[in-house]
């Protein structure tokens, strides 16, 4: 957590602090933790996400240290109910491409930190850091796909895929991390930025660590009528979300961000 704050604030990020307790969902309703809150539905929330975009309006790069609650199972290698979420949102970008530049020096702040204060720990541990490559690489969804040899309509990377292409940035880059750019619209939540040429993919990344999903991030969008379009399109009313859309009626510059996990315990311990 030193190491991800460290790299933030040395790119005049400002740290903010945002409500768990919600009034809707950010992702979806189907993974929420409802809470009766005086009488009234609230929920726990999913992501600090359109917080994060709403003050990119106020301070221009922003980040948090959270919990966040998904209602998912809790016994998955995959799933936690409960972690701590390192998010971070900036603005003025060209495309997510600059924001995986940040995740990338937020990535070797990282495990920068864990060398100099933890080594002993790591050590006792087994743990294997990894070198943070310059540059991460990177792959269209759609190459991707291809290389795994999966159907080239399949909307995401399954596990087994994801493994594979963990073992081919290793081979070919000599890299533990790959990013895999491109996912399609329909994989990705309703704020996410279009690729200009082609809008069936979008601007958004995942990175790949040695084989498994660390970090999902990209460019969102930052037009409210592209907003208002992007919700009727997947046939959702624009009301649930006034609150959080009137902040683009007065101007949001072009901005983007990424979130990745700590760490997790039950929350029932």
């Amino acid at each position: 957590m030193r190491g991800f704050r460290r790299a933030l604030d040395a790119q005049d990020f400002t740290e903010v602090s945002t409500p768990k307790l919600v009034g809707g969902s950010t992702e979806s309703g189907a993974n929420v933790f409802t809470v009766d809150y005086f009488g009234r539905q609230a929920y726990l929330a999913q992501s600090p996400q359109f917080y994060k975009q709403i003050m990119v309006g106020v301070f221009e790069r922003v980040y948090e240290t959270g919990p966040v609650f998904r209602a998912e199972p809790h016994d998955t290698v995959r799933h936690l109910a409960e972690y701590v979420s390192l998010d971070a949102e900036l603005g003025f970008i060209t495309d997510h491409r600059d924001v995986l530049a940040v995740l990338r020096d937020v990535l070797h702040s990282m495990v920068t930190e864990i060398r100099q204060s933890a080594s002993g720990d790591a050590t006792l541990a087994g743990a294997d850091l990894p070198e943070v490559p310059e540059e991460i690489p990177t792959i269209h969804f759609r190459d991707a796909l291809a290389l795994v040899d999966a159907d080239p309509t399949e909307p995401d990377l399954a596990p087994e895929h994801e493994r594979h292409l963990g073992r081919w940035a290793q081979q070919q880059f000599g890299s533990d991390f790959l990013a895999v750019e491109g996912y399609p619209a329909t994989k990705r939540p309703f704020y996410t930025h279009p690729q200009p040429d082609d809008l069936y993919w979008t601007n958004s990344f995942d990175l790949i660590f040695r084989g498994l999903e660390l970090v999902t991030g990209g460019q969102r969008l930052h037009n409210y009528d592209d907003y208002r379009r992007a919700l009727a399109e997947r046939g959702e009313p624009t009301e649930p979300y006034e609150s959080y859309l009137q902040a683009f009626r007065h101007g949001m510059p072009p901005h983007g961000g990424f979130a990745l996990g700590l760490a997790g315990v039950s929350p029932l311990v």
